[in-house]
């Protein structure tokens, strides 16, 4: 009699089981990334896949039981929502995981992130020892944020300084460049603009203060992002005579061929 029972239960048990997944995944929301600084913009967004007339989402952001952002957010007819709020403020001063929460009628979801307001952000600031070949050694002060610099190296034939960096997070270096070993210049003599790559991606950067010895710029990097190119006009150890002798007569012998062939397609 008692198995009869279990047995008969049983399809019910997997219907209301059925149910409840059926009922968690009728909302979704999410944010565009899982940590962010204090000044950062939280991209929220997610999914409705039954809209019910006019109903908004409700949406609340949480921080040890406390709720320091809530917010309606109109559906779209694709059942899509998104909401974009700036992570700074007077709310926004203790570090650690926030809670998103979201309300469409029964339906709850949610999703976390962890924030970092600036008076607890690591900032290192020192300098690191470059290798320019003959003429020794120089320093290049530094301040990161997101990461530790792992390596400094000096490519003369691209007119460049490459930093190596292991970046564990959004973040962003300042470096002190010494006109004496690095710059970028026009043929006046005037500041020319550096070119600055993030693993062979051009990046934008700021230059906050132009002096008589050095130039000070800063640069944002992501996640993962690894070699930050600074690309001027000269790097030293710069070319040796003999080597730019070297590249002349490779650069003829190029053209020379090149012109040969077009000689024989003729």
């Amino acid at each position: 009699m008692e198995f009869r029972i279990f047995y008969a239960l049983l399809p019910l048990l997997i219907i209301s089981t059925g149910t409840t997944f059926a009922q968690e995944s009728l909302l979704s929301i999410e944010t565009d990334d899982n940590n962010y600084d204090e000044g950062d913009t939280i991209v929220i967004f997610g999914n409705v896949n039954t809209i019910i007339g006019e109903t908004p989402v409700l949406v609340q952001i949480i921080h040890e039981g406390a709720i320091i952002e809530i917010a309606q957010i109109t559906v779209g007819q694709d059942g899509t929502f998104t909401k974009i709020i700036i992570a700074e403020g007077g709310v926004w001063k203790k570090g650690g995981e926030y809670t998103i929460r979201a309300f469409y009628q029964e339906h709850v979801a949610e999703s976390t992130f962890s924030f970092i307001p600036k008076s607890e952000a690591i900032e290192i600031t020192t300098n690191f020892e470059v290798d320019a070949g003959s003429k020794g050694t120089f320093d290049v002060k530094y301040t990161i944020r997101g990461g530790a610099v792992k390596n400094m190296i000096v490519d003369s034939e691209m007119f460049e300084l490459i930093v190596q960096i292991d970046a564990i997070d959004e973040g962003m270096i300042t470096l002190d460049l010494p006109r004496e070993f690095i710059g970028a210049e026009k043929q006046d003599g005037k500041d020319e603009k550096f070119i600055i790559l993030i693993d062979g991606i051009e990046a934008l950067h700021q230059e906050s203060v132009v002096g008589s010895d050095s130039r000070v710029i800063t640069i944002n990097f992501e996640q993962e992002d690894s070699d930050i190119e600074i690309i001027g006009t000269y790097v030293v150890p710069e070319f040796s005579t003999i080597a730019v002798m070297i590249l002349i007569v490779g650069i003829m012998a190029t053209i020379a061929m090149t012109r040969n062939k077009i000689q024989i397609k003729i």
